[in-house]
This record gives C-alpha cells, sequence and structure tokens, in this order.
C-alpha cells in the first residue's frame, strides 16, 4: 500500500559504481599520503587480472565496512558477495564497532591541511559565488593547539571517505546552477506526471548524476569562457570556470536528491480536486507544498551538532554514495582526466564488456526507448500476460488467481519495464538478500494468506475484490463519500448510520495490519540488533572530539543557526496562513501539534537512521492521534499528516544529504543555499505539472484511461483520508469493529523479530541470522495500488542480476548493472513523454486490435471479480454499526 509504506526501511539512493580497477589499487578514495604512509615500502604486484583484483578490493572494503557477518544469506559465495553496496538495506550494518576506538597515528591539524589534490590552482575558487570563505571559526569550539586524529575513528567511514580535501575546488559555480536547475525542472516535472501512471514510474537522484556527467564535461569543453553579471552578486563570474569537479557534481546530485521526489503535498491536492471535488485553488497549493517541503529545514539546522558533526553519527547510506562519487573522479584523475571517468573491464565480460561506460549507457536508453512503444502503446498484452484469464475472461476465481490488476498474478509473466519497475523500483538496485526479505514478505502475507483469508470468507470477502485500493458499501459498489459528507466538508453520522459501514479488498486489509507490524518490528529489531550501539554512539556524540572531517569542514563558513530558524518561522507563518485562511476544517492546536510531533521525534529517530540506515515512519501514527481527536475530518487529517509526518522526514533528508556534503566537503552556505532553491522551485514545478496534466489528460483519475493515467497513489491517498479521516478508525479498527483484528499485527510484528533472534543465536551460522522482519512485514508496501505482478516480477528480474549475474559474471556486473538500471528506467521515462504529448494529448489512441483489447475483456480487468453479488434491496455485512 503506497501510503503506509514509508514505516519500512527506505532505500537510500545509489550513485554510479566505479569499473574494474586497472592496476592493484583499492576502490577506497584515493589520496596523497600522509606522514604516517609516506616512507613505507611498497609491495610487490601479483599478477591479478582486472576481474581478480576487482574482487581482492571489493572484498577489503566489505570486511573493513560490514565485517566477517555478512556473508549472503541465500548461498552467495564469500567471493562473490563482494560488493560495498551490500551496505544499501544491509540491516546489521555495522559489525565491528569494537576497532572504532582503537588508537590511530595523530599528526597537527596543519599538515592534514597540507594535504589535498593538486590539480586546481587556488584562483579556481574566486570563479565561484563569494557565500563561503576559508577559515571560519570552529563549530565545535575545540583547541587550535590540539593534535588530532589522523583519520575517522570509524572503520567503515574510513573506508569510504577520504580524509583530504581540496579547498580550492569551485562548487557554487553557473555551470553548478545552470545544470542542477535543468535537472530539477526536468526530473521534478516528469516525476510528477509520471506519478498519476498505473504503475508509477520515477527518476531517482542516480539518472542526474549519469547525466550530469556528461553534461559538465561538456560545458567545460564547449562553453566559452566569458564572464558575466550575475544580479546580488558583486563581481563578474566565469561562465566555465575549468575542469569539471567533482564538488560542483556532488552540489548537483544534492539538488536532485531533494526535489525529484514528488510532494506528499500533490496526493492533498489530487484527492482534494478529484475525488473531493473540492478546489482551493493554485495559491492554496502552492502554499501547502512550499510549507510541508520546506518546514522541516529548521529541524535540520538544529539538528546538525547532533546528527550531522559528531563522527559517530555515520548515515550508512551515504557511504555508498560518497565511495561512488569519488571513484568516478579518481579514475579520471589516473587517467590525465581523459575518458568517461570510469575504468573499462577486461575481455570476456558478456553483452558490452568492452563498451565504453556511457555508450553502454545510450545504447539502453535507445532501446528501451524504442521498445517501450510495443507494450505500452502497440501490443498492450504483452505488458500484462495474464493468459490464463484470457482464457476464462469471466470466472471470477480464476481472475483471482491469475489477474494482474485485481488478482495475486500466480503466473507473474511480464514484458514491460513498467510493470517490473513500478512502484517498487529497479531491481537491479537493492542487494540479493534485500530482494529475497522483500519476496518472502509478498508470498507469505499476500498470496498465501490472502488467498486463505479471502476465500474463508473474512471480513466479507466473498462480496469484494481480492486485491485494490477501492472502499466498498454494504452492497458491493464503491463507497459513495458524497452520502455521508456535510456540507462543511464533515461526515454526517446520521447518513452514515443510514448508508453503510466501509469495507476492504483483502489484499488492503492486510496491508494495513502489515504496516502496523513493520512499525513495530522495526523498533524491536533496531533495539536487539542496534541498541547498545545506539546508546554508545549517542553518548560519543555528545562528548567526542571532532574527527578530521570537521577539522577539514572548518575551512568554510557555517550556515548560521539563524538562517534556518529564520526559514523555519516563515514556513510556520505560511503553515498557519494554509490552515487557517481556508476552510481545511483544521484547528490550529492541532497545526501546532502536527508540527510538534515531527519535531519530537526527528531526534530519536535521526539517531537509529544516522546509525541503522533505517526510518521509523510516522505516517499511521499521525493518522492514529488525528483520527482519534478530531474524527470526520477529512482533509484536516491529510493536512495532519502531512505536516506530523513529511516535517520529519524530509528533515532527515535534509540532515543525510548535510551529512553527505560533510563527507565531500561541500561548504556548508553552498549546500543550504542550493537545498532550499532546488526544494522551492520543485514545489512550483510539481504544482503547475500536476495541474497542467489534470486539465490536459482526457480520462485523467479513472480506471479505464487509455495510457494508465489512473491516479493509483492519489487513489490510496484519498481512500486513506475516508477510513481515517472521514470515517475514523473508532469505527472501522476499535474493539468490535469489522476491522479489530488487524490490531493483533502490533503484537506480531514485535514477537516476529525476537523469534528470529533468539533462533539465530541458536544457530548462529545458519540462513536465520539474515531474516530481517521490519522488510519482510513492509517491503511490499506499495500494495495497494501495487500488485503481486509488479513485486513478483521484481523479484524474478532482481534473483537474475544481483544474484545469478552477480555470481556468474561479477566483472559485468560491476561495470554495467547499475548503468543498465538507469539506462532502462531513462529510455522508459523517454518513451512515456514521447506517448503523452504525441498521442495522449492529441487524443490519438492506441490501435484497435485483439492485443490491446483482450486485456479488457477480463474481470480482472474491470475490477468485478467478485465470488458472490447481493440482489437488489439486499446487503452483507453487521445489522447495525
Amino acid at each position: 500500500m503506497a501510503e503506509p509504506s514509508s514505516s519500512k526501511p527506505p532505500a537510500p539512493e545509489q550513485r554510479l559504481l566505479p569499473d574494474e580497477p586497472d592496476s592493484d589499487s583499492d576502490i577506497t578514495p584515493k589520496a596523497t599520503p600522509g606522514p604516517s604512509q609516506a616512507h613505507q615500502p611498497s609491495e610487490p604486484s601479483s599478477p591479478l587480472s582486472p576481474v581478480a583484483h576487482l574482487k581482492n578490493s571489493l572484498n577489503k572494503a566489505r570486511h573493513t565496512l560490514f565485517g566477517d557477518h555478512l556473508t549472503n544469506p541465500f548461498e552467495y559465495d564469500d567471493e562473490d558477495n563482494t560488493s560495498e553496496n551490500e551496505l544499501l538495506l544491509d540491516p546489521n550494518l555495522p559489525a565491528n564497532y569494537e576497532d572504532r576506538h582503537q588508537p590511530l597515528p595523530r599528526h597537527s591539524l596543519s599538515s592534514i591541511h597540507s594535504h589535498k589534490r593538486p590539480s586546481h590552482d587556488a584562483s579556481d575558487a574566486s570563479d565561484a559565488f563569494e557565500l563561503d570563505s576559508l577559515h571560519s571559526q570552529d563549530p565545535l569550539e575545540t583547541s587550535d593547539h590540539e593534535e588530532e586524529i589522523e583519520n575517522s575513528p570509524y572503520p567503515e567511514v574510513r573506508a569510504a571517505v577520504s580524509p583530504y580535501d581540496d579547498p580550492t575546488l569551485p562548487c557554487n559555480t553557473i555551470r553548478a546552477w545552470a545544470i542542477g536547475l535543468s535537472l530539477i525542472f526536468l526530473g521534478a516535472s516528469m516525476n510528477t506526471l509520471f506519478s498519476l501512471r498505473s504503475p508509477s514510474i520515477s527518476l531517482g537522484a542516480l539518472i542526474a548524476q549519469v547525466i550530469a556527467w556528461p553534461l559538465g564535461h561538456g560545458w567545460a569543453r564547449f562553453v566559452p569562457d566569458y564572464h558575466v553579471k550575475i544580479p546580488f552578486v558583486k563581481k563578474k563570474l566565469r561562465l566555465n570556470p575549468g575542469e569539471f569537479n567533482i564538488k560542483e557534481h556532488a552540489i548537483i546530485v544534492v539538488m536532485a536528491s531533494v526535489s525529484f521526489g514528488v510532494a506528499y503535498a500533490t496526493d492533498i491536492i489530487l484527492a482534494q480536486k478529484v475525488f473531493y471535488k473540492q478546489d482551493f485553488g493554485l495559491m492554496w497549493q502552492l502554499l501547502l507544498t512550499i510549507s510541508t517541503q520546506s518546514l522541516g529545514y529548521g529541524i535540520a539546522g538544529m539538528m546538525r551538532r547532533f546528527l550531522v558533526y559528531p563522527a559517530s553519527m555515520i548515515w550508512p547510506g551515504n557511504l555508498v554514495s560518497v565511495t561512488l562519487m569519488n571513484a568516478m573522479y579518481e579514475e579520471e584523475e589516473q587517467k590525465g582526466g581523459e575518458g568517461d571517468g570510469t575504468v573499462h573491464g577486461g575481455k570476456g565480460v558478456g553483452i558490452g564488456g568492452n563498451m565504453p561506460r556511457y555508450r553502454w549507457f545510450g545504447v539502453v536508453t535507445a532501446v528501451g526507448c524504442v521498445y517501450y512503444f510495443i507494450p505500452g502503446f502497440l501490443a498492450q498484452f504483452l505488458s500484462s500476460f495474464a493468459f490464463v484469464t484470457w482464457m476464462a475472461p469471466e470466472n471470477a476465481v480464476v481472475n483471482q488467481l491469475f489477474g494482474y490488476s485485481t488478482g495475486l498474478s500466480l503466473l507473474p509473466i511480464t514484458f514491460d519495464w513498467t510493470q517490473i519497475s513500478g512502484f517498487v523500483g529497479s531491481p537491479l538496485i537493492p542487494p540479493w538478500h534485500a530482494i529475497a526479505n522483500t519476496m518472502i514478505g509478498v508470498l507469505t502475507f499476500f498470496v498465501f494468506l490472502a488467498a486463505t483469508l479471502h476465500y474463508s470468507g473474512a471480513w466479507y470477502s466473498w462480496y469484494l475484490p481480492m486485491s485494490d485500493s477501492n472502499t466498498y458499501d454494504n452492497t458491493g459498489k464503491q463507497y459513495d463519500v458524497s452520502r455521508v459528507l456535510s456540507p462543511d466538508y464533515r461526515l454526517d453520522e446520521e447518513a452514515y448510520k443510514n448508508y453503510s459501514p466501509l469495507f476492504l479488498s483483502t489484499t488492503f486489509a492486510l496491508s494495513y495490519g502489515l504496516s502496523f507490524a513493520a512499525i513495530t518490528s522495526l523498533i524491536v529489531y533496531t533495539y536487539l540488533h542496534h541498541g547498545k550501539t545506539i546508546w554508545r554512539q549517542y553518548k560519543s556524540s555528545t562528548t567526542e572530539k571532532a574527527d578530521v572531517h570537521m577539522k577539514l569542514m572548518r575551512r568554510y563558513k557555517e550556515a548560521p543557526t539563524w538562517w534556518y530558524m529564520s526559514l523555519f518561522a516563515v514556513m510556520l507563518g505560511l503553515g498557519f496562513l494554509t490552515v487557517l485562511a481556508w476552510p481545511t476544517n483544521m484547528t490550529w492546536w492541532a497545526f501546532l501539534l502536527a508540527v510538534f510531533i515531527s519535531f519530537l521525534f526527528s531526534l530519536p529517530i535521526g539517531i537509529i537512521q544516522a546509525v541503522t540506515n533505517n526510518q521509523i515512519g510516522l505516517n499511521v501514527l499521525t493518522e492514529f492521534v488525528y483520527g482519534y481527536i478530531q474524527p470526520g475530518r477529512p482533509l484536516g487529517l491529510m493536512i495532519f499528516k502531512t505536516f506530523g509526518y513529511i516535517t520529519m522526514s524530509q528533515a532527515l533528508t535534509f540532515v543525510s544529504d548535510l551529512k553527505f556534503g560533510h563527507y565531500m566537503k561541500i561548504p556548508p552556505r553552498t549546500m543550504f543555499m542550493a537545498q532550499v532553491v532546488a526544494t522551492t522551485f520543485s514545489c512550483f514545478v510539481q504544482v503547475f505539472t500536476l495541474n497542467y496534466a489534470l486539465n490536459h489528460i482526457p480520462g485523467v483519475c479513472t480506471p479505464t484511461q487509455p495510457e494508465h493515467f489512473s491516479c493509483p497513489g492519489g487513489k490510496v491517498f484519498f481512500s486513506a483520508s475516508v477510513i481515517w479521516g472521514l470515517i475514523g478508525p473508532a469505527r472501522i479498527f476499535s474493539p468490535g469493529q469489522i476491522y479489530s483484528a488487524l490490531f493483533l499485527f502490533f503484537i506480531l510484528g514485535a514477537v516476529t523479530p525476537l523469534v528470529i533472534y533468539l533462533l539465530a543465536r541458536r544457530r548462529p551460522k545458519s540462513w536465520l541470522r539474515f531474516l530481517m522482519a521490519p522488510l519482510i512485514f513492509g517491503g511490499a508496501g506499495s500494495i495497494p495500488p501495487a500488485t503481486p505482478l509488479n513485486y513478483l516480477s521484481w523479484g524474478i528480474v532482481g534473483f537474475v542480476f544481483q544474484y545469478w549475474i552477480k555470481k556468474k559474471h561479477f566483472g559485468w556486473w560491476s561495470r554495467l548493472n547499475f548503468l543498465t538500471s538507469s539506462g532502462l528506467d531513462l529510455g522508459l521515462a523517454l518513451a512515456t513523454l514521447v506517448i503523452f504529448f504525441v498521442f495522449t494529448l492529441n487524443e490519438i489512441d492506441p490501435p484497435k486490435w485483439w492485443g490491446n483489447e483482450v486485456v479488457a475483456g477480463t474481470v480482472d480487468y474491470k475490477g468485478t471479480a467478485v465470488q458472490m453479488k447481493v440482489g437488489a434491496g439486499e446487503s452483507f455485512g453487521p445489522a447495525t454499526w
């Protein structure tokens, strides 16, 4: 289910994986040797192949980053399980904390300052905007005469982040801003448009990183070196400040990271305009989106001292990002600035093995773009190859078991990248053990348990579809919200008693139970596996001395706290205006309560995420709170949930990016401006794009829209507002109500990780130690609107690439896997845009032939695959409610 899915552990955005090294070198960032390294004798190199050498290098990095416990739980050979990307969703990371406190060589800070990359002149820094300067006051106020450690005290950070900095690299340049803002416009608008599709697709910051490389180097090569005058900037700036560098690239990726994601507030606008038929106008939409997206900056600014500055706040997801970003530029330096920024692999590594990486990316993008016209427009039966339902189009049970739209997809066959990556994301990104845990949850709950409950008649399921995101009344028809809404958009209790209780499809009801279990399982799991570490690192964060990265960042002026607090005050004022100046049915004190909840949970959840890479979502908590304190107010609930949950989530996203900038040595004031401008600009882009789509796409947000712009996410958001806001949890989940048994999932979620933990301790070498209860319960959190077809096909492709190809063809996988994923995503996006602008806007329908009509002829597609129907004047369900 899309709406409660945020309670599952987030998958951090990945950046480009380095190629196979050509020489005997490790994948960790290279730097000029420090004093303790200068006189060490060199070891004779062995004649290893590039692939073999990369495996050895990755093994070294893996043991440093993850410890010896990270052997793949699903029969990886230890030799093949060697990617630093296992960090992505590893629940037990990091393990070897005792190594962090071993003494390290010490030297003065001046010696650290003397080591930096020599490829840029100091004059280059003057080509940037004068926002940052060097030698600012120490934010932690430690003694200047105190000797500092040479590197981070944490081995996983030492393995990923360079302890050196080149302060002469310009990053706040016209080039970085021009490329960044251009990519924001493209990414934010495309993702907003794609969010209306089913399955929804999205472009991530990885796409921005890949595209920014040729754009930046093309700019450096072809744009003339003019000096231009920028408003409010004292001096003229160079249009082309020289070679495109890693800090400019990092700024662009940060801008994409905070802007590419579709704002949560757009679902409020969608539900309000399309489903509630209420429109407050463009100004209210902009105020709502900007305030909800940017209010978290104030919290992020206050949390820097606790979540960014301390070395113990590691933020594991950023370690992968930093390693991969550094690898691109270090290989370029080894080549003298030539090539595509990566090392080419050896011979015999499969299709495309000897092709330059960006040529491969272009080929995959072009082929993916052209191919999508077949399943996406010309032969749509290839998108959902549920051939069993074609043979029995009117059989309810057959369509429930094998249907792709409202069924369980027991034969998950598709030839469409949209179905594979839609809702879930590319299966070429997460590690195999994370995919496997998610598949365990899908098969256990959304196939076996869902079928058992449905065919046993639980929750009156014989009268309802197996899987969809609609709400139903006691005649089996979709719930008519207008019959229970008062003129001021509140619940009319008398009309509700005279109409019907609310019913859900089997998988929709299960998804709420699993969201309850995901919350408690993540809390218990975190305590069992990371409790001591979190407490130790929290205590360290309040007393530990600054590490080398903090010392290096002192060269730059810090972004003052009053900048963040001023922005917080402005956004708080905009929030008050949004809530009180329009008839939202939300009180001022409820708005302050939502903000208080976000602020209260930001630090503890931030500490958990900084150590474990898991974030506990507050969406279900906020729904519970508001659903009980102010029931019957659907719009108020949507706004309360957004301010109470997204404010904290955005704050931690900003903090994570600040830590990324901390590791990349990006000046803090440049980071602040890049984040704020990118977030604000993307809000305008998303709101205007959403309104354009709603006004120009024929049949938008209807189940039968020809190009599948059926608004699946908005429909789930609307259904959640009806469940939690209009009807209220007291009438649905409380004891004695239809779905009260779902509260048992809170207990199941708390007990399961404890059982797994105890069994794994009895058999420490077994595969049990790799079971992750939060992923099992929350990994399939996008069902509905996603279907089992999306997850099952995603798991099959993930097995092929992340297990089989990685194991058998590691050279190809290490060079081209992530570029293949990016190319498929970008090709799909480009083809979808062409179909939209060329065909959809001109009302050109797909060709009418069997291949496009057979799918629409099934009861699965029509949403009418139910076993029993009531007669005229009859109803099912309880007699009173």
